[in-house]
């Protein structure tokens, strides 16, 4: 028994046709699966007219949250390390500042106060 070939037709729709179905669906007159048997075509063809065409419907991104939050997190511990650097750097400069009183104090009373500091 020979077997029967069946010629596969390739059908193209216009956009004004996938924008008048689009727009069916969105104004509720048709759902997606009754569009599909309506006008013969894939659901999936209609989803793909419905994420191109609709103004309304638009193909879900995904949303990586903790890359924000990582950033906003980092952004936060440079400002933080930055304070801290300018905090140490104002203490530095009032360590020398006493340090140099003391040795001048020390040099103008012929006392060595660093090491006498400690004895009552």
């Amino acid at each position: 028994m020979a077997k029967k070939y069946e010629i596969r037709t390739t059908r193209h729709f216009s956009e004004e046709h996938k924008r008048q179905v689009v727009n069916e669906i969105e104004t509720c007159v048709l759902s997606v699966s009754q569009a599909s048997r309506e006008y013969q075509v894939s659901v999936q063809s209609i989803y793909k007219w419905l994420y191109k065409y609709s103004r309304y419907l638009r193909k879900q991104s995904r949303i990586v949250v903790e890359k924000q939050s990582e950033e906003k997190r980092r952004l936060e511990l440079k400002k933080e390390n930055d304070n801290l650097h300018k905090v140490i750097g104002q203490k530095q400069l009032q360590i020398d500042f006493l340090e140099k009183l003391i040795e001048m104090a020390s040099n103008e009373l012929d006392i060595d106060i660093k090491k006498n500091f400690g004895s009552k």
